[in-house]
């Protein structure tokens, strides 16, 4: 792992001069680059590295909107449909005026791999499963949506991108897009290229695409 990581940083310092690195506690890396270092074509292609996530079924279908009823789509669901079983997780998105999510969704003692391997069971992960914000409504949503409310603080946890890229290595249900087992379609790239991803995005001030 320590090699792969090293192969990356290397790989970036050839393509774009970092400005600073910092190892996780994961083992991933915040590689932060200059601002004005990345070019507005390349950050905009970097946001489409990040919204190639967003949008997957993996994240997209929690990052829903007002009506606090998560979805089912992509290819291990065939038709695009709401949660099964009319959950709805309500003002508190965990389920505490209905059906809490906890329900089925297990919260881990501990981080486990291999955690999920039976295909549609409820997936489990070493957190508390719950909906994010309304404010961050992703489901349907157009790359330009995604990308203005991705920078804005009022609309992202009043975080900055590089607090948003170190959000994306603690956060263990963020984890499970890249590992959901069974048969479900992971979401693509890696979480360490979303991180630079997001970096660069920033260093090239976030453009984002047009409408």
């Amino acid at each position: 792992m320590k090699k792969a990581l090293l192969g990356l940083a290397c790989a970036l310092m050839l393509t774009t001069p970092l400005l600073a690195q910092e190892t996780l506690e994961s083992g991933r890396v915040i590689n932060e680059f200059e601002e004005g270092s990345v070019s507005t074509s390349e950050g905009l292609a970097s946001w489409q590295t990040f919204y190639e996530v967003a949008s997957h079924p993996r994240c997209s279908n929690c990052h829903v909107g007002a009506d606090n009823r998560p979805m089912w789509s992509g290819p291990s669901y065939g038709e695009t449909r709401v949660h099964g079983m009319n959950i709805n997780a309500g003002e508190s998105r965990i389920g505490a005026e209905t059906l809490m999510c906890s329900t089925c969704h297990v919260t881990l003692s501990e981080t486990d791999p291999d955690a999920n391997p039976v295909p549609h069971a409820a997936p489990r992960v070493a957190a508390p499963w719950l909906l994010p914000p309304v404010e961050a409504e992703w489901f349907g949503k157009s790359s330009a949506d995604i990308c203005n409310q991705l920078k804005d603080p009022e609309r992202n946890g009043d975080r900055t991108i590089r607090e948003v890229a170190a959000h994306l290595d603690h956060d263990e249900i963020l984890h499970w897009a890249w590992n959901p087992g069974g048969t479900r379609e992971p979401a693509p790239h890696s979480l360490q290229g979303v991180m630079d991803a997001l970096m660069k995005w920033s260093a090239a001030g976030t453009p984002c695409p047009e409408e």
